[in-house]
């Protein structure tokens, strides 16, 4: 099927090429756009002709009146109705906003997945600090010479103005996620027939490279730090990951240890990458589809196919909500559509395809990321014989404490076996923290051990 694209009114060509342009850095003419018929971070600020994406206008620039920061978020947009509901049966209508993997949900789906519609709110916003480095990073960051790092670069998404897709997926791995947070979550991994476990994680992570006046130079190399220890089941419970991940990914790739209760031993985790299957997820999701994407880009060539618009889950507050439980949410095949909220946006869309040499499971990937954080909402993954395989959707919000934009749900869905993998129900508590106190010196392999036997 053919997606009908949306023109740029960028200065610059767009490069279709999976070759890294080193030379990144857009010339001031250029960059004094952000701010202006762009956005800070490089979206396109105007709405759209039909008048069904509207203009960003700063996004959530202040909490709801009567929200609690010990409680969940207040959904701003509570009040609005559903525009109109996708069905299986009114599918050709809207097809050409929805990605091939979306389309194939509906197929294997047909009486019961569907999308709830809403209004459109470009509720992204982040503090100005992320603003100032972003207009900063136009004009100064660049691929380092093998495209596997960045230079030159500091606090957030280092090409707000791409030339390319390696630039758009470094935009992604690097983008603004609040410095530092600490969240304690539940993943499940529904069988064929319903049937799940919740596994319950604690997750603490620093990022550095998104600290106030932060560069690559200055943060060692090191731009996340990421905790993870499973708390139950019992079978499970004990079991703590360390990673290390890196900017210069070439010069020095990602560092991860594990421990395990039983031996009671912290070893390195070289493995903990790419398309190794992910913490307690029952082979329902890699490694580097956390966060829908993560780790070194390297083993892709990286495509920016241009942009669309497209419906996405997107101010995901309804299923974030503490009168919601996971058990609510939770349905055969596919989460209960009736608590997700769609919204149609414009999204980059990047293609990946595997490097000869290399290996994954996914030779192909296409990932949506949302124009105005940067922030990937949808992928698609094929499998070795070009078959739809799995889709993932981030269900984001605005956690306007901070503020900025990151998913309070993940679902990865399987297309093949029906089953799916939906990661960070939070909604009976405790509630992410952002204001913690942390540094690197947290996250070393004696912490590790520490921690493993407490």
């Amino acid at each position: 099927m053919n997606l009908r694209k949306i023109s740029i009114p960028l200065a610059i060509s767009l490069a279709l090429t999976a070759a890294p342009v080193l030379d990144a850095k857009v010339d001031e003419k250029t960059a004094s756009k952000l701010g202006s018929t762009l956005t800070p971070l490089g979206a396109e600020k105007a709405g759209n002709k039909a008048g069904t994406i509207p203009a960003w206008n700063g996004g959530i620039t202040s909490a709801p009146e009567g929200y609690d920061s010990s409680k969940m978020h207040i959904d701003p947009f509570a009040a609005d109705k559903v525009l109109y509901t996708v069905t299986s049966e009114n599918l050709a209508k809207h097809a050409d906003k929805l990605s091939p993997g979306q389309l194939a949900m509906f197929k294997r789906y047909p009486d019961t997945f569907k999308m709830n519609v809403y209004t459109t709110r470009r509720s992204a916003s982040y503090p100005q600090m992320v603003y100032d480095a972003a207009k900063k990073n136009a004009t100064k960051a660049e691929l380092n010479a093998t495209g596997n790092g960045v230079k030159f670069a500091g606090v957030t998404s280092p090409f707000p103005i791409p030339n390319n897709g390696l630039e758009a997926i470094w935009n992604h791995l690097l983008r603004y996620r609040g410095g530092q947070i600490s969240r304690t979550i539940g993943q499940a991994a529904p069988t064929a027939s319903g049937k799940y476990v919740m596994v319950d994680i604690e997750e603490t992570v620093y990022f550095p490279y998104n600290q106030a006046g932060a560069t690559v130079e200055s943060v060692n190399n090191r731009f996340a730090y990421f905790l993870q220890t499973v708390k139950s089941p019992a079978r499970l419970a004990g079991n703590i990951l360390l990673v290390h991940d890196t900017l210069d990914q070439a010069a020095e790739p990602r560092m991860a240890w594990s421990y395990n209760p039983g031996q009671r031993r912290v070893r390195r985790a070289p493995n903990i990458a790419y398309d190794f299957p992910g913490t307690a997820s029952d082979n329902q999701r890699t490694t580097d589809q956390f966060d829908m994407f993560n780790g070194s880009p390297d083993r892709y060539n990286w495509t920016l196919k241009g942009k669309k618009e497209m419906l996405v889950p997107y101010n995901s507050f309804k299923a974030h909500s503490s009168d919601i439980k996971a058990s609510d949410l939770l349905r055969t095949g596919h989460l209960n559509s009736d608590h997700l909220r769609y919204e149609l946006h414009r999204v980059w869309e990047v293609e990946a395809s595997i490097k000869k040499g290399t290996s994954h499971i996914y030779p192909r990937k296409t990932y949506y990321l949302d124009e105005d954080s940067w922030g990937i909402l949808v992928a698609d993954q094929y499998d070795g014989r070009e078959n739809m395989w799995r889709l993932s959707e981030a269900h984001v919000i605005n956690y306007y404490q901070v503020p900025m934009i990151w998913d309070t749900l993940q679902v990865h869905y399987d297309l093949l076996n029906g089953r799916y993998l939906a990661f960070g129900f939070n909604n009976q508590g405790p509630v992410d923290k952002f204001d913690i106190d942390v540094s690197k010196k947290d996250f070393t392999p004696s912490t590790l051990r520490r921690s493993g036997r407490r």
